[in-house]
């Protein structure tokens, strides 16, 4: 099932290899100028996809946030897959689609995707 929206995480010092990646999946990128730690962008590929980059959203990792449907990946797993794969980096997103009326229990369990494979872990933040 397709995700309204997709959210990873990436460790900040990362993102440039990221940014310069994306328009290779999604098309080609404007970047608003940053607001403290908040970038907006959006690409213009075959959809319009809004991009939200907040960085230190979880100590030294970056929320990287597509605001649509329209991207290649059905889910974040699949678009952490792709982004380790094309940057080499380590890639972290939530287990699966949690939303806030399924409660607190699962809110912990993410997935982090590197070049070992893929390994679910609780990542309090």
């Amino acid at each position: 099932m397709r995700q309204p929206d997709i959210e990873i995480y990436l460790r900040d010092d990362h993102l440039q290899d990221l940014l310069d990646w994306l328009p290779e999946a999604l098309g080609p990128l404007t970047l608003q100028p940053a607001t403290g730690l908040t970038q907006r962008g959006i690409f213009q590929g075959t959809a319009p996809v809004p991009l939200m980059i907040v960085r230190k959203a979880a100590g030294k990792w970056a929320s990287i946030w597509f605001d649509s449907p329209a991207t290649p990946w059905a889910s974040d797993r699949e678009c952490a897959r792709a982004v380790q794969a094309a940057i080499g980096h380590e890639v972290r997103c939530s287990v699966g689609g949690w939303e806030e009326a399924d409660g607190e229990a699962d809110a912990d369990r993410w997935l982090k995707v590197n070049a070992e494979g893929e390994t679910e872990f609780n990542w309090a933040q």
